[in-house]
């Protein structure tokens, strides 16, 4: 019997002669309106659930519909005999639901009708409500597992799905759904296709997911608002007091100085520092479209360490006081921040908690007082360098894409992708082909056809070379 390397020239032509049906497919998922967020969707969603284990069992894998306290996750296993006994089991992750689609009169046809366009530029690109976030690319992953199927007879490895219906609002029931059925998920390594490509025509493996503590702070001065005119060089003004103290955050080059902020954040090796400046991306490509032009972090890192591999600490609202129309002379008795803290490498969110609490107390003045309320705690996710499943996976990718795939950290979370380590104690592989301009969560999402199409081949190739 022929090995998975020995079958994927077969596997990628029935990719290639099978794309026409694998976007009938993709195009039947797209119309179900599985908005996860508005409770009058609940059916569509579960349509959409029930779609995706249909999928499934239509390939062989036994299937079932997980109840959570929300939205089902969809629950998919199947053996592979095609490679090596030392092959993982995998587990392949993505979610059925969608964002809404408001504004509805920015949409250049309706959101649930998918249509194939071609922009100005040539590319032929899928146009419709989740075609790129997450239903193409978990399509991309269910059409390389059907053609091993259809090649071989069965899988190239042990591969268990888990799809989940409350990505877009959170994952609200994920979590407790992994942790109790830890035992059943504990498998070898964890597959996400919910990211992006460095560009149109690079492929990138996002190695790491940067944390998250989020804090609102409250200080207190007076028992009331007080006139600015009768109390005002004498009363103690707590948007003076926050706003000192917030500021004293950072030093002249953009450093954090809360002690012990950066305990357990490491330098990044040699090698991948070279990948990373070699993708030189400059401060006017990304922060010109924006309206800004000199990078605010750290002056000694370039801006892509800035923007994904090193820890930050950004100050999302601040308000006390009289905001309303006109003038009215106040001194408030009150102000309020929120403060949130993306956290790379081993920092500890509780730890940076409790570090940012102590910061704003040592630097209370008499007659101030601060109330403080967490809003989140997730630690960073980092796969090792070194891990062989990384390589194999960049070797595969650049064997499809004709150019060496980057490893890149993405500044953003997926917390769940933590709980896979924390949880199940495993790590996770994060390849995704979408682009920057798939407009995803706005009006007229769209999915590459060269994304689909080669995303798939892709997950082929990366299937082969893990089974080995």
């Amino acid at each position: 019997m022929m090995t998975p390397l020995e079958a994927l020239p077969a596997v990628l032509a029935q990719i290639d002669a099978n794309l026409p049906q694998s976007l009938d497919r993709l195009f039947d998922f797209l119309r179900i309106q599985s908005i996860s967020t508005d409770p009058a969707y609940r059916e569509q969603c579960l349509e959409s659930a029930r779609f995706v284990a249909a999928e499934l069992s239509a390939m062989g894998f036994e299937t079932s519909l997980r109840p959570t306290q929300g939205h089902p996750v969809v629950v998919g296993s199947a053996n592979g005999s095609g490679g090596s006994r030392g092959a993982p089991r995998v587990l392949f992750y993505g979610h059925y639901d969608v964002q809404p689609v408001d504004p509805l009169d920015l949409w250049d046809a309706p959101p649930f009708a998918p249509r194939l366009i071609t922009q100005p530029d040539g590319r032929k690109a899928i146009v419709a409500r989740g075609a790129c976030d997450d239903k193409g690319q978990v399509m991309t992953f269910v059409e390389a597992c059907r053609a091993f199927k259809t090649v071989m007879g069965q899988l190239p490895l042990p591969i268990t799905f888990m799809i989940e219906g409350e990505e877009e609002c959170g994952s609200t029931h994920l979590f407790d759904f992994v942790k109790n059925h830890a035992q059943e998920f504990k498998l070898d390594l964890a597959l996400v296709c919910d990211t992006s490509m460095w560009d149109p025509v690079t492929p990138m493996v996002t190695t790491s997911l940067r944390g998250l503590v989020y804090e609102e702070v409250k200080i207190t001065c007076a028992d009331r608002d007080l006139h600015s005119g009768l109390f005002g060089g004498a009363a103690q003004n707590p948007l003076r007091v926050l706003a000192r103290i917030l500021a004293d955050m950072h030093d002249e080059n953009g450093r954090v100085t809360i002690p012990g902020f950066y305990a357990g954040v490491h330098d990044l090796p040699p090698d991948i520092k070279k990948d990373l400046a070699a993708l030189d991306l400059n401060p006017e490509d990304l922060l010109g479209p924006v309206g800004l032009k000199v990078p605010a972090g750290e002056s000694d890192r370039m801006v892509i360490e800035q923007i994904a591999t090193r820890p930050t600490a950004e100050i999302n609202g601040m308000v006390g006081g009289y905001t309303g129309e006109g003038a009215k002379t106040v001194i408030p008795a009150h102000a309020t921040a929120k403060v949130s803290f993306r956290l790379v490498g081993e920092q500890d969110p509780e730890k940076i908690r409790d570090a940012f609490r102590s910061f704003v107390r040592e630097r209370l003045p008499a007659d101030a007082n601060a109330d403080f309320k967490n809003f989140g705690l997730a630690p960073a996710t980092e796969l090792p360098f070194d891990s062989p499943a990384l390589a194999r996976t960049r070797e595969a990718l650049s064997a499809e894409w004709g150019k060496q795939a980057v490893t890149v950290g993405e500044g953003g979370s997926i917390p769940i992708v933590a709980d896979f380590k924390r949880v199940l104690g495993m790590d996770t592989i994060m390849v995704g082909f979408a682009l920057d301009d798939d407009r995803v969560h706005s009006p007229n999402e769209k999915y590459d056809l060269t994304s689909f199409h080669k995303g798939t081949r892709s997950w082929a190739r990366i299937l082969a070379a893990l089974a080995e």
